[in-house]
């Protein structure tokens, strides 16, 4: 697979995930965060060589953030370092999403039975907001923002029951998982499925019932375990076992 001569045409260049509380901004996060969204988003795919000078070059900055960046994507399993090679992004792992997702719901099923006990009515708007926005890039078919919006949805839920640490803890969990999300929309998994799930946990959340919030979200994050199989044996040449 093509390595990353041609960054400017692979790369986004900043930052466009909502992340409430905001991080602090470093160059190294912002590289990160750029470098992220282009392996989920597959215009980086597994394979490709990542070069610290042509990053480097392409953001204006010295090799140390692009270094700091690629130990990140390392940490959250994107990454692979070879010696005397260089730095590839990792094919995709049906094991590590398995995992992940598991652990995942353990987390995010606790987080959604507080916040249908905490959710205040402000907040609860605020998640109709974005499962308004969701409906929107759905109709447009733009999955880059619907996956954004996904991000912002689950990070939101979390915030309204306190449970940020909780939220950053997943962030680093689901590096794997989204690649798989990304790539089962529209076709393995219709954004008209994704909005139906979140709105059942939107309306359970309303009702302050955390066992209708806890079977809606478990369905949810159930979805992957549908698509994963269908897209490992289409694309076979992202997947490493």
């Amino acid at each position: 697979m093509s390595g990353v001569n041609d960054m400017d045409a692979q790369v986004p260049t900043r930052e466009t995930e909502p992340r409430p509380p905001p991080r602090q901004a470093t160059m190294g996060n912002r590289v990160f965060d750029a470098l992220r969204q282009a392996v989920v988003q597959l215009q980086l795919q597994p394979g490709n060589l990542l070069s610290e000078a042509d990053v480097a070059r392409q953001f204006g900055v010295s090799r140390q953030p692009v270094r700091e960046a690629f130990i990140k994507l390392a940490e959250v399993g994107l990454v692979e370092v070879q010696p005397q090679r260089g730095t590839f992004v990792k094919l995709i792992s049906i094991r590590e999403v398995q995992n992940a997702r598991f652990v995942r719901e353990a987390i995010e099923i606790a987080v959604v039975r507080k916040a249908a006990l905490e959710v205040s009515a402000s907040r609860l708007a605020a998640l109709r907001r974005i499962l308004d926005e969701q409906r929107e890039t759905g109709e447009r078919g733009d999955n880059a923002g619907f996956l954004r919006l996904d991000e912002a949805f689950h990070q939101a839920i979390a915030h309204s029951a306190d449970c940020d640490h909780a939220w950053r803890v997943l962030e680093g969990l689901k590096a794997q998982m989204d690649r798989v999300r990304y790539l089962a929309m529209p076709d393995a998994t219709p954004l008209e499925t994704l909005i139906g799930q979140h709105a059942a946990i939107v309306d359970a959340l309303g009702r302050h019932s955390p066992d209708d919030a806890e079977t809606a979200m478990r369905a949810h994050l159930s979805e992957i375990l549908t698509s994963l199989p269908r897209l490992a044996q289409a694309h076979p040449e992202l997947f490493s076992d």
